[in-house]
């Protein structure tokens, strides 16, 4: 006796006879896209060092006088803290991300998918500088409501300064996270992050410094990303920190492609 959901077929004859097509790259990208968003929202941690002490950070720069910050002192703490947020998605984010993908094999069965190692690093990609826009525009809106007046060039400048900083610190965190163990990392990312900070407090004065520590301070990123801001908001073009975030993004990232693990 033919059971009644076995002796006939729902399906029109021929309907498995071709495999179907492949999704294009743009919707591959779209759709890892949001889910690299979708994990990073649900990560409390993460959002706590890339919105919440940034916010802190910059009332406490406005409100509190203390160091060598210049007046108005919210132009100058809108730089730093806009670049402590770009560190804590782009790198301390990016790294801890990585490191526990590989430690419980996510990257390890996700690269085993039909899914394009291109788009896999595309996707981790767009999610950041997705992200840190949303960050900046924030931050920036909060910044403007305590007093900041940016010009629209300075805007402009500071939207590419802050896109190559992210590249830049994509790559630091990448190269971490993709080549030590997830408990090294998660320390080894904080520890980094906050000695990071405290370059870019130093470039806003927050301790006067002799003018030659500062120019070898430039090629610290943080102080770089941060000095650029604070140039491009004063109507400068900051050339010089662009060459430092590229030279970090090419060696990091040339060091990360080539060490990368996925296990």
């Amino acid at each position: 006796m033919n059971h009644p959901r076995t002796d006939t077929n729902r399906f029109a004859p021929g309907t498995f006879s071709r495999p179907s097509a492949p999704a294009s790259v743009r919707r591959m990208t779209g759709a890892q896209t949001r889910m690299e968003l979708s994990l990073f929202l649900r990560n409390g941690e993460q959002l706590l060092v890339a919105l919440i002490i940034p916010l802190a950070a910059l009332v406490a720069l406005v409100a509190i006088d203390f160091g060598a910050v210049p007046e108005p002192r919210v132009d100058h703490a809108i730089t730093a803290v806009l670049t402590m947020s770009v560190m804590g998605t782009s790198f301390t984010g990016q790294a801890i991300a990585v490191a526990f993908d590989r430690r419980y094999d996510a990257l390890k069965r996700l690269g085993g998918t039909p899914l394009p190692p291109a788009v896999i690093i595309a996707g981790k990609i767009l999610a950041t500088l997705i992200l840190v826009a949303a960050q900046s525009v924030v931050l920036g809106a909060i910044a403007i409501a305590m007093g900041w007046r940016p010009g629209p060039i300075g805007l402009l400048v500071g939207a590419v300064m802050i896109a190559l900083g992210s590249v830049a610190f994509s790559s630091m965190g990448l190269l971490l996270g993709g080549t030590m163990r997830a408990e090294i990392v998660l320390g080894l990312a904080n520890l980094i992050w906050f000695v990071l900070i405290g370059a870019a407090g130093l470039a806003i004065g927050v301790v006067e410094l002799p003018h030659r520590v500062a120019e070898l301070l430039v090629v610290v990123p943080s102080y770089a990303l941060t000095d650029a801001l604070d140039t491009a908001n004063n109507g400068g073009l900051p050339a010089l920190a662009a060459v430092v975030l590229i030279a970090w993004t090419a060696v990091c990232g040339g060091f990360a492609v080539r060490h990368f693990s996925f296990t």
